[in-house]
């Protein structure tokens, strides 16, 4: 499991005084407004920067740090990935997981013949779809629903799912 869990990617700056935008890559970004930190992905490592005002405009959040007041101090970090620890991680309910956390993971079909390994999740509007690689070296796109997906564990990574009529043609 990663130590740390993406919340979000700055897209650019904002303003003169050190905002930035952010894209967030979390479920529900009105969580920035329970975070005193966030770590900064530099490239190198991280840094922990202290979250001064928080606000929103359209599907981006915009953060101010403490201590980075101009638009030089934030320029540098553009495209680079917000991070928190998972104890700052939203708390999960009952059978849900994070996504790298299932990433690698070996996808069986119900009989328990191996089908192939997780690639990707592909969060989509409708239903998140995991891609997955059969031994041919094709993907295969599985939606994450109750009919197709029906075991998860994040322990064993290891996926059962049911293989619908047809998503092989």
């Amino acid at each position: 499991m990663e130590d740390y869990l993406r919340v979000g990617v700055i897209t650019t700056t904002h303003g003169i005084n050190g905002g930035v935008k952010v894209f967030p890559t979390t479920d529900d970004a009105a969580r920035f407004l329970d975070l005193a930190e966030v770590l900064l992905d530099t490239g190198k490592g991280t840094i922990s920067l202290e979250i001064e005002n928080v606000s929103f405009f359209k599907n981006q959040v915009i953060l101010k740090f403490k201590g980075l007041d101009s638009i030089e101090a934030v320029e540098k970090y553009r495209g680079h990935d917000l991070l928190v620890t998972r104890e700052n991680a939203v708390p999960l309910e009952e059978g849900e997981f994070f996504f790298c956390d299932i990433i690698g993971s070996t996808v069986y079909e119900e009989n328990g013949n191996k089908f192939g390994i997780l690639k990707d999740v592909l969060e989509t509007g409708a239903n998140d779809v995991f891609v997955v690689e059969i031994p041919e070296g094709k993907e295969v796109l599985l939606p994450l629903i109750d009919d197709c997906i029906k075991e998860v564990n994040v322990e064993e990574k290891k996926i059962v799912a049911y293989i619908m009529p047809g998503l092989m043609d």
